[in-house]
């Protein structure tokens, strides 16, 4: 996709932090969001997003919408989604129109720290895909490194294959795709490569692969491979999220449970925030930390009440309330 390419290839620092291997998710046009989008959206759009937000406003793009204007912040990921729809809107009318309509190439490069709505965005995008007949299915199989890499010769190939062939009518998600480099010329993450390239040339226009990552360590891996950038034309940067969207998306994490936090209990989770980003520069998880001193919070308010309150219930204003004394760190 040629439109916007400045914005497409905005680069920033990112972090070797590693997270534990899970196992692979198949998710078949799903809704729910991941920890970067789990509150009301901020506000306006990125400059230059003005005729973008004129798009239909009824039929399958309204859905999209909504979902995406309840995300916080990625005000440059929201502008090129829209891009990305106009793109396949216009062609289908070029194509009516008897007008030369040419393929394009929608696989994409996801930049950014954890917790920042990447996964929610290929969700989005899976389904956006789906609607507008990119893609038969519009469902997302996300992976890593475990999920494609085999123990002996031949067995990565086939893996990788396998998995391909789950994500054929949606988007196949790789989740720390620049490990699949890490091993040395000797290591099977070479193959897993090599075959997803020839996948992407065998299945043209049958899925969409994304690879995802921290900044520095994506940009690295398609530097081992000078035909790697070529192939993914769309790349999106996820930057992290400021105090203040982290503390509407706590908000927002609270209200989605019937929980309210307290206005003492924000000034707590702000300093705690504060405190957090400046300690974790290089591998803090953003919207996945909040979300996780949430959960913790409503553990520590069961207990806090099943104390103050044996023998009767504390009533509903009190089993809502998140209270500082509830909010620590991880």
């Amino acid at each position: 996709m040629n439109a916007r390419a400045g914005k497409e290839n905005v680069r920033e620092a990112g972090s070797a932090a590693m997270r534990p291997s899970r196992q692979i998710n198949i998710i078949l046009r799903k809704t729910e969001s991941d920890g970067g989008a789990a509150a009301q959206a901020s506000g306006s759009y990125a400059d230059g997003a003005g005729a973008l937000k004129a798009l239909p406003q009824n039929g399958p793009w309204a859905e999209w919408q909504r979902e995406l204007e309840r995300m916080v912040g990625l005000e440059n990921v929201k502008e090129l989604v829209y891009e990305i729809y106009a793109l396949l809107q216009v062609t289908q009318l070029r194509h009516e129109a008897g007008l030369q309509a040419h393929s394009h190439v929608y696989h994409m490069i996801f930049k950014g720290n954890p917790g920042t709505g990447k996964t929610t965005v290929a969700r989005l995008l899976a389904r956006l895909f789906q609607g507008m007949g990119l893609l038969a299915k519009g469902h997302l199989v996300e992976v890593e490194r475990a999920d494609l890499v085999g123990e002996y010769i031949g067995h990565t190939a086939q893996k990788t294959r396998d998995l391909v062939k789950k994500a054929l009518g949606g988007v196949l998600f790789v989740d720390e795709a620049y490990s699949l480099a890490r091993g040395g010329e000797k290591d099977f993450g070479k193959e897993a490569i090599d075959t997803l390239v020839k996948a992407m040339e065998d299945y043209k226009n049958q899925f969409v692969l994304i690879l995802a990552g921290y900044t520095l360590e994506i940009e690295g891996f398609l530097l081992t491979n000078p035909g790697l950038p070529s192939r993914f034309p769309i790349q999106m940067e996820f930057p992290d999220y400021s105090v203040d969207q982290l503390i509407q998306i706590a908000e927002g994490m609270a209200k989605d449970r019937d929980y309210a936090l307290l206005p003492q209990t924000l000034f707590k989770l702000r300093e705690l925030l504060v405190q957090e980003k400046a300690e974790s520069i290089y591998h803090f998880s953003n919207a996945r930390y909040v979300r996780n001193v949430i959960e913790r919070a409503i553990r520590y308010q069961a207990v806090r009440l099943l104390s103050q309150y044996p023998s009767g219930s504390p009533g509903k204003q009190e089993l809502m309330s998140l209270r500082p004394e509830d909010v620590r760190g991880l």
